[in-house]
């Protein structure tokens, strides 16, 4: 039992820990296969490359796959609730990184969906101890979220332009200019109006022409809404996120995450990792 748990504690050090030497190394050598595994992938899309080295590639495939099998296993093995770390962020993208081999056995395509395997990486922030770099990451998280019925008034307003834009553009071209159904006009002011344009639907006539004049300009317009909108949350977040790192001398805030002393008194401020206990 003591030796059981002796493997556990050692595993589970060494897994999931960054503060021991072979916890460290457990990572980075994690990183390495992930980022050679993708590699892998990538070379064995190239038509040319998989006639020649095709069969070595999905070998090596095999092998990444049934490592990180193994790894996904050790870490329900010894994490003390292997269910929470299941339906964890990092458990369910582990559990993904393994899937797409064993699917590729009766899909084959399905095999390129590996590709999720690099969102894994993202635990370098936590070995290279970047913590402060996530913690901005979740302001802009943040911003997102706090945007998102905004966002969504916005896009639903797109949807409406573009569908009527689309509709008329039917009406005017026609089938023989190359607008078959509303559906495809619909993707010709899609592309039109997002300022995109790829030029293989463009309107003949001169009352097309005017009316694609008019989308492209709205289409200028409407690209910097969301901007305003994410830009005005973001410098809210980022103000509020200022206010919570306080002077304990003149009890003011507005200090950057990473400041050392008081802008106003000159105090020494608290240090980083007491500021995230206060926040939390």
């Amino acid at each position: 039992m003591m030796n059981t748990k002796r493997l556990k504690h050692y595993l589970y050090a060494t897994i999931f820990g960054t503060h021991t030497k072979g916890g460290k190394r457990f990572d980075i050598a994690l990183i390495v296969l992930i980022l050679t595994s993708q590699a892998t992938l990538i070379l064995d899309s190239i038509s040319s490359v998989n006639a020649i080295y095709g069969e070595w590639l999905w070998r090596l495939e095999y092998i990444f796959t049934a490592i990180f099998t193994i790894e996904y296993i050790l870490r329900l093995y010894c994490s003390p609730k292997p269910s929470s770390y299941a339906k964890s962020f990092y458990g369910v993208i582990d559990l993904l990184a393994i899937l797409p081999t064993y699917l590729a056995l009766f899909f084959p395509s399905a095999s390129y969906i590996a590709i999720i395997r690099l969102l894994r990486v993202m635990r370098i922030f936590r070995i290279l101890k970047l913590v402060r770099y996530l913690q901005d990451s979740n302001i802009l998280l943040r911003s997102l979220l706090m945007a998102k019925r905004k966002i969504f008034i916005f896009f639903s307003t797109v949807a409406i332009l573009v569908s009527v834009f689309g509709s008329l553009m039917f009406v005017i071209e026609g089938p023989e200019n190359g607008f078959t159904s509303i559906p495809q006009s619909i993707y010709w002011a899609i592309v039109t109006i997002t300022t995109v344009g790829y030029g293989d639907l463009v309107p003949h006539t001169a009352l097309g022409k005017a009316v694609a004049s008019l989308t492209m300009l709205l289409g200028y317009s409407i690209l910097a809404v969301p901007t305003g909108i994410i830009t005005a949350e973001l410098n809210q977040e980022m103000n509020a996120h200022r206010d919570l790192v306080r002077c304990p001398n003149c009890v003011k805030g507005g200090h950057e995450s990473d400041a050392m002393h008081c802008k106003h008194c000159g105090s020494e401020l608290p240090a980083p990792h007491d500021r995230v206990t206060s926040v939390k």
